[in-house]
């Protein structure tokens, strides 16, 4: 098991504060849809906001391993605060892939410790599964770039200090005309709609912005038509680091419903004495120990710095669906109570049902799957 390689030290201390902190404060974020940066701080000063980045630019220098056991824990305690730290993690990524050690020294230790938050600006309202349609476009003004366009779904968007921004260059290049920018909404130029009413991860707000702003060329990131694959690079990690959001929770209403089976009585017994729901347990078990295989591999390879796009879409695609039928089971063990908002069954189930579309829909990761096998 991936948890077995991970930084002991480290990963207790997330745990501590996710037992201590972000449990109890789960289901007020979930009522409230009160926005997960309430966390930032905290999560900041332990290192967890800079997890992903190495030691030169402001980051832990953590291992693979422990980065995956880190957003795990986080997710199963809160989903929300996963996902205000995730899509940081993916405007971070992108600058760490795309940016030049300048630009890195300029960003990334401030977002390290969670004084700035970063967003990742790629989906649009007719662009979600497929980046090379989009119509935001990047067109030289002076010494800069003039950016206008409108992006959707865009997590962390209200509060952010910086969103990387994914512009077509070169309209007519299809993918190889994209480019990535960092805009910052301070300098003008960026609106940003409400937080959109969602079903689930209610705390982790996302929002359309639309942009009409000029930007110096120094806040390109790398070459022209380079920005498509500095996305692929940023997505590959994180669908890996949604596969161990889903893992983490997961795990956690596994863990409610294997300690509701114990102790709820029926007719004098505990109800895991039943052969139907002791199947449902296996069958959950088997979900979560096989999604962490498949999360062993990629990490194995995200650890070597190889590529492992087909990897990273099989654990997103298999860890995205298990976390439905996991969270689905676990709620029907606990029968009506599992119903009702006095427990986090509920929220679980509609929590995770966000992975099967974002960061690539399970469709697309098939897609991405089927085509590394018929190569």
């Amino acid at each position: 098991m991936s948890r077995h390689h991970a930084d002991a030290e480290v990963v207790a201390g997330i745990e501590t504060f996710c037992r201590e902190v972000l449990t109890p404060r789960a289901a007020a974020i979930d009522e409230s849809s009160l926005f997960a940066t309430c966390h930032r701080a905290a999560l900041g000063d332990m290192g967890v906001m800079g997890l992903n980045l190495p030691a030169e630019y402001g980051g832990p220098g953590v291992d693979a391993w422990t980065l995956f056991e880190s957003i795990a824990l986080v997710a199963g305690a809160c989903g929300s605060t996963a996902s205000m730290v995730t899509a940081h993690w993916l405007a971070t990524d992108s600058i760490v892939h795309g940016g030049s050690a300048g630009q890195k020294q300029r960003w990334l230790p401030l977002a390290a410790t969670g004084e700035r938050l970063g967003a990742f600006a790629l989906t649009e309202p007719g662009a979600g599964s497929n980046p090379a349609d989009m119509t935001t476009c990047a067109v030289r003004e002076g010494d800069g770039w003039r950016i206008r366009g409108t992006k959707h779904f865009i997590s962390n968007a209200g509060e952010a200090d910086f969103i990387v921004v994914y512009a077509k260059t070169d309209r007519a290049a299809g993918a190889r005309g994209i480019s990535a920018f960092v805009v910052e909404p301070a300098a003008g130029g960026v609106t940003v709609g409400g937080a959109e009413r969602t079903m689930g991860l209610k705390g982790g707000h996302v929002f359309e912005v639309v942009f009409d702003c000029l930007v110096p060329d120094d806040n390109r990131l790398g070459p022209e038509g380079s920005g498509f694959r500095t996305a692929l690079k940023t997505l590959d990690a994180g669908r890996l680091d949604i596969a161990a959001c889903a893992v983490g929770i997961a795990e956690a209403a596994f863990a409610a419903a294997r300690d509701w089976a114990r102790t709820r009585m029926v007719d004098g017994h505990p109800i895991a004495a039943f052969q139907g729901l002791q199947w449902m347990i296996a069958d959950m078990a088997v979900d979560i120990a096989a999604a962490r295989g498949l999360a062993d591999a990629a990490t194995a390879k995200r650890a070597a710095r190889e590529r492992y796009s087909p990897e990273a879409a099989m654990v997103k695609l298999f860890a995205a669906e298990m976390a439905g039928r996991v969270t689905d089971k676990a709620l029907q063990i606990h029968g009506g109570y599992g119903f009702t908002r006095d427990l986090p069954l509920e929220r679980y189930v509609r929590d995770v049902r966000i992975f099967r579309i974002y960061e690539g829909s399970s469709e697309v990761q098939r897609n991405i799957i089927a085509r590394a096998a018929l190569a």
